[in-house]
C-alpha cells in the first residue's frame, strides 16, 4: 500500500515557524525519497496546522487526502509534532482526526502515529545543544502543560542531561530556577529552550534571559538555541512515520 505522511504543528503567528516547517518537510521528504526508491513504493509529506490556520485541522487532512487521491488507495500517517504530551497530543489532534475519518469514511486508512516527544533519541539531540556551552548548571525550559503527568518525560531527560526543568506556562518558571541555581553557588547556567522552532515564546524566553542577567550580573546565563531545522531531527521523524 502507497503511503503519506502529514505532519502536525501548533502553528503561530511568527512566519519562522511556517518557513521551518516547510524546511523540515522538505528534509523528511528527501529521506523518504532515499527509502522509496529502494521499496519501490511513493511517498507525500505534507503539513499542516492544529491552532493559527485558516482552516481546522480535520479539514487540512481532509484537503490532504483528497489532493492525493490519484493514488487509489493508500495509507495516510498523521504524526504530531510535539514535544509534550498535553491536551493537544491527547485530546484535540485524536479529536480531529477522528472527524476527518467519518467524512473520507473507509476509502483512506489514517493512522495516527506517535508524537514527536516520546522518541528516545530526542534526548541526544538535548545532549549536544548542551555540549555546545562551558555551563556547570543547566536548565531545560519547555512549555509545560497542566495535564496530569504530561512533564514526566521532560523530567526525566533533564534529570539524566543533569540539568533542572522550567516551564513557560506552569510552574517552575525560568525565573525561579535561575534563582534557585544562583543561591546554591553556580555562577555558569546553560538555559536550553525545549521548543522546535524560534518563534514568540523562545523570544520571550530571551527577553527573559537578558533581565536575569543584568539583574545577577556576576552569573554567567548560556542561552542555547531550540532544537530547530537539522538533518538529524528530519531522521526521528521518519523513524517515527515509517513504525
Amino acid at each position: 500500500m502507497l503511503s503519506a505522511y502529514l505532519l502536525i504543528s501548533h502553528g503561530s503567528r511568527d512566519p519562522r515557524s511556517e518557513i521551518a516547517m516547510q524546511q523540515l518537510a522538505r528534509l523528511v521528504s528527501e529521506k523518504a525519497r532515499s527509502v522509496a526508491s529502494i521499496a519501490r513504493c511513493e511517498t507525500l509529506i505534507g503539513t499542516a496546522f492544529l491552532e493559527l490556520s485558516p482552516e481546522p485541522l480535520h479539514e487540512q487532512i481532509i484537503k490532504f487526502a483528497r489532493n492525493i487521491a490519484f493514488l487509489q488507495k493508500f495509507r495516510l500517517k498523521i504524526v504530531p509534532l510535539f514535544l509534550l504530551p498535553g491536551v493537544h497530543v491527547m485530546e484535540d489532534i485524536p479529536t480531529e482526526v477522528e472527524l476527518a475519518k467519518q467524512v473520507l469514511g473507509q476509502d483512506i486508512l489514517i493512522e495516527l502515529q506517535a508524537y514527536l516527544g516520546c522518541h528516545p533519541s530526542l534526548e541526544g539531540l538535548l545532549a549536544k545543544q548542551f555540549a555546545t556551552t562551558t555551563a556547570t548548571a543547566k536548565i531545560l525550559v519547555a512549555h509545560g502543560s497542566r495535564r496530569p503527568g504530561s512533564q514526566q518525560l521532560v523530567e526525566v531527560m533533564a534529570k539524566n542531561l543533569g540539568a533542572v526543568t522550567a516551564y513557560w506556562s506552569v510552574p517552575p518558571s525560568l525565573e525561579t530556577q535561575v534563582q534557585e541555581l544562583i543561591i546554591a553557588g553556580y555562577r555558569q547556567i546553560a538555559i536550553l529552550p525545549y521548543f522546535l522552532f524560534a518563534g514568540g515564546i523562545t523570544d520571550a524566553i530571551a527577553q527573559t534571559t537578558e533581565k536575569l542577567q543584568l539583574q545577577f550580573p556576576e552569573v554567567n546565563l548560556q542561552l542555547a538555541e531550540p532544537l530547530g531545522v537539522s538533518a538529524e531531527l528530519a531522521e526521528l521523524i521518519w523513524d517515527l512515520i515509517k513504525s
